[in-house]
This record gives structure tokens, C-alpha cells and sequence, in this order.
């Protein structure tokens, strides 16, 4: 990359990139494999985060045990990717630096409070996943930088998140409009945090700040996420393409953000219960006081 610049691109699963320079929507005199860098792939469970590589492919990422077992809300998302066999190629980093509007994966990660790292010969930075798209297909990433991994903390207790999307087809369909939604409850069912993301309806991937905001001191009722689902139509953003009019996709962020927020929040209350229920002391088990 420093030998040839701005006249190269970088290459990994492809299933965009190929796409687009077949196309002709643009033109790169040299392509960079990642292939073969062993250390950008795989899941990795640390102290207090996982690190996604950004070479994993998406069936990895869904494959993997830590995912599974403590980000299942991630799944929501891989299960809408594509099919089978570009769930085989495409990768997690590939997802995140096409920037393209109807990605699946930033907005379940962007609920869960993800980080990008960007590796360069000079330095290392990390970014809130929502800095990291500036524009239409445009990111944060400057010249000669390499993202290497996401970065995930572990979910706080009674935290709940979940992604929902609508596309014009059951499977192998580009979502219309997707939402994902994170919530953490305190022990009466208060939000105490949200967090709401939202792809495929504005011309990138956003966070819904104020939306999210309209949740937080109370409980989850009717009320509220009436009030979220309107300033999510609010501050939508919403474009027109072949696959939907603005409008169309400003009522489907509404009516998605509510489905999200009422799985996320079921979630959470599942969380809650199950840790009261391992409190609970069984029959001839003696309490400490």
C-alpha cells in the first residue's frame, strides 16, 4: 500500500470489491490480498471485550462459541447476510469499510457500543464504530491505514439487544431497512442505557441519538416507544433507491425500532429473570444474611 498508494485497493473476501471493479464503479491499477495475513482472522475472548478480525468471515463469526454464547444478538444480523456461500467469503472488516447503507453488521454493533481499530506504519487508532462512516461509501480510514479489528465489550448485566430488517424477499435480499436496538435495565425495569442503530434508510449507517435518549429513566411501555419509533421517522434521514421510496423507509424505521426495542427488552427481562432465578437458594439450601 505505501509503494502504490491511491492507485491500490485492498482485497478480502472480494464479494463487493470484485463486484464493483466489474462494474465499473471504480478503477484501482493494483489489488492487495489480505488472504494470507493470519492474524487478522478468527474471534478473540478478552478480559473485558472480543476482538473480531477483520479478515473472520461472516459464517466464522456466526460460528463462534463467545459470539453464540454471550453476543448472540450478532446472529440476528449474519442470518440476513447473503446466502450460504457468500457468508463463506465475505468479511466482517469487508462489511464495515465498504460503508455501504444497507449493511447488516453496523448496526447491531454499533448497539453494542463496538470500536474499529485502524493499523498504519505509523500509529494505531481505535474509533466508535459510528465515527467511522463519513459519507456514502466513505470512511474514516486515511491512506496507507488498515482496519484490523472490531472491538465488542461484554454486555453489562440485564442488557438485551436485538436486529430487525425488512427486505423485499425472504432470503438472499438487501435490506430495505434494518434496525438494531441495545438495552440495559436496572433491577425495578427502568432503562438505565439504549442505544439504536439503524442502516440501510439514511445514506450510511447512523446512530439514533436522540431517539435512544427518549428511553433512558423509564420503563419500556407504550409510551415510550411510540416516541422513539416517531424520532426515529424524524431523524431518519430517509433516501429513495429502486428497492424503496423515502417515505416507505421512514415508516419502516418506525415500525422497526419498535420490533427491536420490544425483542431487546425481552431479552433483558429474560437476563434478569435467569439471574434472579440462580440467586434463589434450592430446597434445603441454606441463605447467608
Amino acid at each position: 500500500m505505501a509503494r502504490f498508494g491511491a492507485e491500490a485497493c485492498l482485497l478480502a473476501g472480494g464479494t463487493d470489491v470484485l463486484v464493483d471493479v466489474k462494474r465499473g464503479h471504480f478503477r484501482s491499477a493494483h489489488v492487495v490480498s489480505l488472504s494470507r495475513i493470519a492474524s487478522l482472522q478468527g474471534v478473540l475472548a478478552g478480559d473485558d471485550a472480543i476482538r473480531i478480525g477483520a479478515l473472520t468471515t461472516i459464517n466464522q463469526l456466526a460460528a463462534s462459541a463467545v459470539v453464540c454464547e454471550r453476543f448472540s444478538a450478532i446472529l440476528d444480523a449474519t442470518r440476513k447476510i447473503a446466502g450460504p456461500q457468500i457468508r463463506n467469503m465475505a468479511t466482517v472488516g469487508g462489511n464495515l469499510c465498504n460503508a455501504n447503507r444497507c449493511a447488516d453488521l453496523p448496526p447491531i454493533f454499533m448497539a453494542m457500543s463496538a470500536k474499529v481499530v485502524l493499523w498504519s506504519r505509523a500509529d494505531q487508532r481505535e474509533l466508535p464504530l459510528e465515527a467511522f462512516f463519513t459519507g456514502p461509501k466513505q470512511t474514516a480510514k486515511r491512506p496507507g491505514e488498515v482496519l484490523t479489528e472490531i472491538v465488542i465489550p461484554y454486555p453489562p448485566k440485564n442488557f438485551g439487544a436485538a436486529y430487525a430488517c425488512f427486505s423485499l424477499r425472504e432470503s438472499n435480499a438487501i435490506s430495505v431497512a434494518g434496525v438494531a436496538a441495545s438495552l440495559v435495565l436496572d433491577a425495578a425495569g427502568i432503562v438505565c442505557t439504549a442505544r439504536i442503530g439503524v442502516a440501510a434508510v439514511a445514506p450510511t449507517p447512523k446512530l439514533m441519538v436522540g431517539a435512544a435518549a427518549l428511553l433512558t429513566g423509564r420503563p419500556l411501555d407504550e409510551v415510550s416507544l411510540s416516541r422513539a419509533a416517531a424520532a426515529a421517522i424524524e431523524s431518519s434521514d430517509a433516501i429513495s433507491d429502486i428497492r424503496g421510496e423515502a417515505d416507505f423507509r421512514r415508516v419502516l424505521a418506525g415500525d422497526l425500532t419498535r420490533t427491536a426495542l420490544l425483542k431487546a427488552h425481552e431479552r433483558a427481562q429474560t437476563e434478569q429473570a435467569s439471574k434472579q432465578q440462580q440467586q434463589r437458594p434450592t430446597a434445603g439450601q441454606e441463605m447467608e444474611w
